[in-house]
């Protein structure tokens, strides 16, 4: 009688047990889920079988139907719309820009207002409380010592508006760096967005602005949103910035 190949057998069983384990689905909250990033954020999480809840002060601009998609209206002013929208989720992804009313100041920039509202809420659920990843803006990558890529933006060429939200988005990021008892992310893009397709293939930074062999920093919409699901799902850089460049 011939004895059976143990190795074999148990190959059979591991492969057998990991074809039956599942992704997990997670509950994910965008907002700014009819942004040129935030709509590609909504697609690529629904690809992966996330469960997605679509924020806009407007739904009636998400046309995407899906099983797995449920789309609201959401106000990043009102404290009680965070706090009814945040609770029992498992991660909130944030892409907004904007500056509120006529004062411009970097600290009446949406991106800024929202994260910190959001971390308050955040920090009243406590324990068990979603993760927070906020798109970033690249103004804020260091191009060289103690120099931000803000800082070689040549002012004349800049909108004060445009230029309020970048520092909007330098001061999100300090904030960011004063809160320990939220979990967060800052995912920053390379310099220059594109409208190329989805590779799945792309760098992961830092701190630094990154370029190319021929010193271009740029990445796709697509391919930054699976960047961004991609920590979603890893929690690879809690805590931390992370820059997405070719």
């Amino acid at each position: 009688m011939t004895r059976p190949n143990v190795v074999a057998l148990l190959v059979l069983l591991f492969s057998a047990g990991a074809s039956s384990q599942t992704t997990e689905h997670l509950d994910i909250l965008v907002y700014g889920a009819t942004g040129k990033v935030g709509s590609h954020v909504v697609e690529e999480a629904l690809q992966r079988g996330h469960n997605v809840t679509a924020v806009s002060r407007d739904p009636s601009g998400i046309e995407i139907q899906h099983e797995n998609l449920s789309v609201v209206a959401g106000d990043l002013l009102d404290l009680q719309s965070i706090e009814l929208l945040v609770e029992d989720k498992d991660v909130i992804i944030v892409s907004v820009r904007g500056i509120i009313g006529k004062d411009k100041k970097p600290e009446n920039a949406l991106q800024y207002i929202a994260t910190r509202n959001i971390v308050g809420r955040l920090r009243n659920i406590g324990d068990g409380a979603a993760r927070l990843i906020h798109v970033g803006g690249s103004g804020s990558l260091v191009v060289e010592p103690g120099v931000l890529y803000a800082d070689k933006i040549p002012r004349v060429f800049l909108p004060k508006s445009l230029e309020m939200e970048i520092q909007g988005q330098i001061l999100t990021l300090e904030f960011l760096r004063t809160v320990n008892d939220v979990d967060w992310s800052y995912a920053t893009p390379a310099k220059n967005f594109t409208n190329g397709e989805r590779s799945g293939e792309f760098r992961i930074g830092g701190d630094n602005l990154m370029e190319d062999d021929r010193g271009k920093s740029r990445i796709s919409r697509a391919d930054f949103a699976v960047a961004l699901i991609d920590e979603a799902e890893k929690a690879e850089h809690v805590q931390k910035r992370f820059s997405v460049a070719y």
